[in-house]
C-alpha cells in the first residue's frame, strides 16, 4: 500500500475530498473540450493554493474533482476560489458556446457537494478507536509482552 502522508512543521495529514460542482440550471453545456479544459483549470487552481487534483471527471451537466489539501485550508474558501475562477476562464475561453446555453455571465449553481474521501470505512476507524488501550489493541501491534490493565 502507498504511503499518502504529506508533512509540514507541526502535523503529518492525509486529507482528500471529493468536490461535485453542478452546471447552472443543470443546462448540459459541458461538452468533451471543456471538460479537458477544466481538467487542467482546475490543476492550476488547485496547485496555486498547495492542492493537487488526484481525479477529474464529468458529465455534460456537472464535475467530480477529487483532491488532496492541506489541514490549515478553509474549504469554503476553496471551493468558492474553484467555482469562480474555473467559471470565469471557461466563459473567456467558450465565450460563443456558452452564449448559446446562458444569457447572463453564469456556469455554476451556486450549491456544491463536498464529503471527505478516506482509506478506511468508518466501521473500520470506529473498531479501531474502540480497541484503543486494550490488551487487543496491544497484541495486534505485535508486542510479545502482555499489557497491565488501565
Amino acid at each position: 500500500m502507498q504511503d499518502t502522508n504529506k508533512s509540514s512543521s507541526h502535523a503529518v495529514f492525509d486529507l482528500k475530498l471529493h468536490i461535485v460542482f453542478v452546471t447552472k440550471y443543470r443546462r448540459k453545456s459541458l461538452n468533451a473540450e471543456l471538460l479537458a479544459y477544466l481538467q487542467t483549470a482546475f490543476a492550476e487552481i488547485l496547485k496555486a493554493w498547495d492542492c493537487e487534483l488526484l481525479e477529474f471527471g464529468g458529465e455534460a451537466d456537472h464535475v467530480h474533482l477529487l483532491i488532496a489539501f492541506r489541514p490549515a485550508l478553509k474549504i469554503s474558501d476553496l471551493v468558492n476560489n474553484l467555482k469562480t475562477a474555473s467559471a470565469r476562464r471557461a466563459r473567456n475561453r467558450f465565450a460563443e458556446h456558452l452564449a448559446t446555453l446562458y444569457w447572463k455571465p453564469v456556469f455554476w449553481t451556486r450549491a456544491y457537494f463536498c464529503c471527505s474521501v478516506g482509506g478506511a470505512t468508518l466501521e473500520t476507524i470506529k473498531a479501531y478507536v474502540e480497541r484503543q488501550g486494550t490488551e487487543e489493541h496491544w497484541i495486534r501491534k505485535g508486542n510479545p509482552i502482555k499489557r497491565k490493565n488501565r
